[in-house]
């Protein structure tokens, strides 16, 4: 039996001789950050807290409607902001996606490699069409309302997948907006699977309540059959569970899948682990954008498992991040305090 630096146990399995902590699998966008009011979005249809994906051309008039704001792109795509916050923790790993030989896509990966991550996104050729970007709009009530064009990402594919780069890793991390591809859904299986015969521990997260309304029947399935620890929001669990009490959604997760974490915003989280079912308060903050709040806290509870904390003290890990991030505009930190993290992970 394993032991935190508390000296308390733990039931997560380690992976031992494993080299990096995390292998992450998703849609490599480039992060458009914006601030609108609520008449842009009703000037362009969007619909407020939501994603949308648009096509080219609408993404040129949103672009256009927005060129007298400073926008600073970034890489990201959530599984690879989650990917960023574990190497911000401290930890290691692989991001896979899909980019172009383009501009966006060269911004991509330099962006990447500068966060200390190894990067396994081959380019296509620009004829293929362009690296996907995600135009994230956030309005003065710290709502963000995604329109994202996924370009190449969408050519993503079970070929992208090296069995043996998943097998260094001690845990592999899927995005749920992979599932709306034939392509990038193979990709996913692929990974997970790769995961399973190598040992590594096989997490996923819905992403999106959308896509709980479209594939809440698959994601049962892959949670009973390919999955060892799950994430997901408020919503989206009551979504797939169909109850209001989170209590209750938190329950029947524990039916299908190993551990779970259901973020609640401030209230903090749930944390579903071997039939219990814990809440994990959140820290105060002064939310001025939520996006990214979710991959986040994501990353910081997959650092803190890879590093063998017990699943409480890695959601509080998770819990802290998604606080930071809640209170600057964009998708992730820019950088995160070592010092806060050691003492957040050895209280209690």
């Amino acid at each position: 039996m394993k032991r935190d630096r508390s000296g308390l146990s733990y039931v997560m399995k380690t992976n031992q001789g494993k080299l990096l902590d995390v292998y992450a699998v998703g849609n490599a966008l480039v992060d458009i950050p914006a601030t609108v009011d609520d008449a842009f979005l009703e000037r362009h249809g969007l619909a407020k807290g939501g994603m949308t994906l648009v096509e080219t051309d609408r993404r040129g008039h949103l672009l256009d409607d927005l060129k007298r704001q400073s926008l600073h792109p970034k890489c990201g795509g959530s599984a690879a902001n989650t990917a960023i916050a574990v190497a911000q923790s401290g930890g290691t790993g692989i991001f896979v996606g899909k980019v172009s030989a383009d501009a966006h896509g060269a911004l991509y990966g330099a962006d990447m490699r500068a966060s200390g991550l190894e990067y396994d996104a081959r380019p296509t050729a620009l004829a293929d069409g362009p690296t996907g970007t995600s135009i994230i709009l956030t309005t003065p009530d710290a709502e963000r309302t995604m329109c994202t064009h996924l370009g190449v990402s969408v050519l993503l594919g079970a070929d992208d997948i090296d069995p043996e780069a998943v097998a260094r890793c001690q845990i592999c991390y899927v995005e749920g907006y992979l599932w709306s591809g034939d392509a990038t859904r193979a990709a996913s299986l692929k990974a997970l699977e790769a995961a399973g015969k190598s040992g590594a521990i096989r997490a996923f997260t819905f992403s999106d309540r959308f896509l709980v309304n479209l594939f809440a029947a698959d994601f049962r399935g892959l949670l009973r059959e390919h999955c060892d620890l799950m994430f997901c929001n408020a919503d989206e669990a009551r979504a797939f569970c169909g109850q209001d009490s989170l209590r209750d959604c938190a329950e029947l997760f524990s039916s299908l899948v190993r551990r779970a974490f259901i973020t609640d915003g401030k209230e903090g989280c749930l944390v579903v682990d071997e039939g219990k079912v814990v809440p994990v308060p959140g820290f105060a903050a002064d939310a001025i954008d939520t996006v990214g709040a979710g991959d986040a806290f994501a990353g910081g509870v997959l650092y803190g498992l890879a590093h063998g904390f017990a699943p409480v003290k890695a959601a509080r890990w998770g819990n802290y991040l998604a606080s930071q991030v809640v209170q600057i505009r964009g998708p992730r930190l820019a950088s995160v305090s070592l010092e806060k993290k050691a003492g957040i992970l050895s209280a209690g």
